[in-house]
């Protein structure tokens, strides 16, 4: 297998991509990361209003992740400004994208210089090129406007969908795809990290046409004011109904408990581990990958293993690379 010849891209944002792609940069893959621009709060939902910039908080953390330069120069783009002064709560890779994106006039092409400049691993892409307002409708028929909002309304999601309408997705994420030859989804927050990278016609069309092949993550636990009570197969099926059609081949799964304080706090919290329904995953002709993925971070946060999960799909890829030569 020549280096670099298999090609992945990841659709995803918030902290789930970002810990995803460490794990992959590993591997002698093409990576292109697809990042959502729906964020709207804190240091990026202020940047985007003053400055009319897509949201950058997303995009710093994948530079981070996917970054080959000295760890010094990580902390310096993740370093976070304190204090009572107007830059309070800003890190320095943000206001470096914004400056960049004013410098440059383009915000794909901020992010493609600052690739350069911190050496990364791949190709970083956002979803979009201009900032986006993500609204949510409940099945009472309730509707929230921002991001940021659209988890602390507890009722059932029925949509989500962007205010502007004729917004259209970057060329060279649809590009991407349809190149793959394996397109990861998640893992990461279903509804406003992962469903408005969907959102886009071209980017749907592209998951359900490209040869390459479909997987998602699934998160291990549900998320309060997102994803209550769902299922393995209601992931996906929110999934299919926003991409207007079936695209996804093969889901990776959790398949290990937590330790019982572990579940209980989160229990607490109301999320509870996310219930692997294989019967309904078979009748949507979905194949299941189990596997034991549970990480915690620092402060004993329930994560997804990057290295597990980036061995998994290395897996996935030589299969393909198989199937390909035979």
């Amino acid at each position: 297998m020549a280096e670099y010849d298999l090609k992945v891209a990841v659709i995803g944002g918030g902290t789930g991509l970002s810990t995803i792609l460490r794990g992959l940069k590993r591997y002698p893959i093409d990576l292109t990361a697809i990042v959502t621009v729906a964020d709207d709060g804190g240091s990026s939902g202020s940047l985007r209003t003053d400055f009319d910039v897509p949201p950058p908080g997303d995009i710093r953390n994948v530079l981070v992740a996917l970054s080959e330069v000295e760890p010094l120069v990580q902390e310096l783009f993740q370093y976070r400004f304190t204090g009572q002064t107007d830059l309070a709560g800003h890190p320095t890779g943000n206001l470096l994208i914004a400056a960049m994106t004013n410098i440059t006039g383009d915000f794909a092409s901020a992010i493609q210089k600052l690739s350069e400049v911190l050496k990364v691993r791949g190709c970083v892409l956002p979803v979009c090129n201009t900032p986006l307002c993500l609204c949510a409708e409940y099945d009472d028929g309730t509707i929230i406007q921002g991001e940021s909002l659209i988890p602390t309304v507890d009722k059932k999601i029925k949509r989500v969908y962007y205010t502007k309408k004729d917004a259209r997705a970057l060329e060279e994420a649809v590009e991407a795809i349809m190149e793959a030859d394996l397109v990861l989804l998640g893992p990461g927050s279903l509804y406003t990290s992962i469903i408005p990278n969907l959102l886009f016609s071209e980017i749907s069309d592209a998951l359900v046409k490209t040869s390459a092949e479909c997987v998602y993550c699934c998160n291990i636990m549900t998320q309060p004011g997102e994803t209550n009570g769902y299922t393995a197969s209601d992931h996906v099926r929110a999934l299919h109904e926003h991409a207007g059609a079936s695209f996804v081949d093969k889901i990776i799964v959790n398949d290990e408990e937590l330790d019982t304080e572990t579940y209980e706090r989160y229990y607490d919290q109301k999320s509870d581990i996310v219930i692997i329904d294989e019967c309904n995953l078979q009748e949507m002709n979905i194949e299941i990958i189990k596997s034991r993925l549970v990480s915690y971070n620092s402060v004993g946060e329930v994560r997804h293993n990057a290295k597990k999960v980036a061995a998994t799909i290395f897996s996935l890829l030589l299969d393909i690379e198989e199937k390909r030569e035979g």
